[in-house]
């Protein structure tokens, strides 16, 4: 039997703000609580099944990241101690022990900044169609997952649930930011990538590419937001083994996306469930994922 997935959280006694394709966000006034359920989803559909442990590893792995790369960059994160919190009732905090974070409000950037390290995914498919990721022209002849001489920012526009993010080029990026926001977000989402990865690399995991999403607080300052270098938000593939030329072995959902395609689905609303095996070794992945990065085990 698996264990307990959280899918869905719903609290009478603090004001729901928001539900996301994995988080609920209530507002607790100066700040806003952020829940990591245990929701998957895949091609921009949420899956129906909840994959075991999913959102405490995303809550977990995403506060390490923020603290660890906090000389970097300034982040949304206040506490993950959620007990004794102004405003949140102690019976919800036990509730959400380890999977959920107190964060200062932010005004989200419209667009997600995607930070490319090697050749795989949508840039894999983009490259071999046009020779090029976001206008940004690669050499010829490059295999799939092979490693870039020099990471690339790729942004992409911020789509709503159900709806897919399209790549837009820098020149884009700039018309919806301005140009100084726009190289100010570039430049941070590109050294947060360097950092994470020498970090990463050292523990037997290569971060072929990351999103990142940024917001503005109330003094116009940038934060980094939402989730940071988790399974969800990032293509890991583990060192061992690494070989350019194919897909890679992965410790994201990577696993959930093949099983999808080889039945075939439309990708289009509703999903099929997904066999208890998969949804098991998807589990041991995230798992896998955090206490290999963290060297911590992960709190349950």
């Amino acid at each position: 039997m698996s264990p307990k997935v959280l899918l869905h959280t719903e609290f009478k006694e603090i004001p729901f703000l928001h539900r996301g394709k994995v988080r609920d966000i209530y507002d607790l006034g100066a700040y806003l609580l952020i829940v990591a359920t245990d929701r998957i989803s895949a091609f921009d559909v949420v899956l129906p099944d909840g994959i075991p442990h999913k959102g405490r590893v995303l809550n977990q792995l995403s506060a390490y990241w923020f603290k660890t790369l906090q000389p970097i960059t300034t982040h949304h994160m206040v506490t993950t101690q959620l007990d004794g919190f102004p405003g949140l009732p102690r019976d919800i905090a036990a509730s959400l022990s380890g999977r959920a974070m107190i964060v200062k409000k932010a005004k989200p950037l419209p667009v997600e900044c995607i930070v490319r390290g090697y050749l795989s995914g949508s840039g894999w498919n983009e490259y071999q169609e046009k020779g090029s990721i976001s206008r940004i022209v690669l050499p010829a002849g490059l295999q799939e997952s092979q490693k870039l001489e020099i990471p690339l920012f790729t942004p992409s526009t911020k789509a709503e649930m159900g709806v897919h993010d399209e790549n837009i080029d820098f020149p884009t990026m700039v018309k919806k930011l301005g140009k100084k926001l726009a190289e100010d977000v570039q430049s941070v989402s590109v050294r947060i990538y360097q950092q994470a990865t020498a970090l990463a690399e050292e523990r037997g995991i290569i971060i072929a590419d990351t999103k990142f999403e940024f917001g503005l607080d109330k003094d116009s300052r940038l934060l980094l937001i939402d989730e940071a270098l988790t399974p969800d938000s990032s293509r890991f593939w583990p060192r061992d083994g690494y070989c350019p030329g194919g897909p890679q072995k992965s410790f994201d959902k990577q696993f959930v996306r093949d099983y999808l395609l080889s039945i075939h689905w439309d990708k289009k609303p509703p999903a099929p469930t997904l066999p208890e095996e998969v949804i098991r070794k998807t589990s041991e992945k995230y798992v896998e994922a955090y206490e290999r990065l963290t060297g911590k085990v992960l709190e349950r």
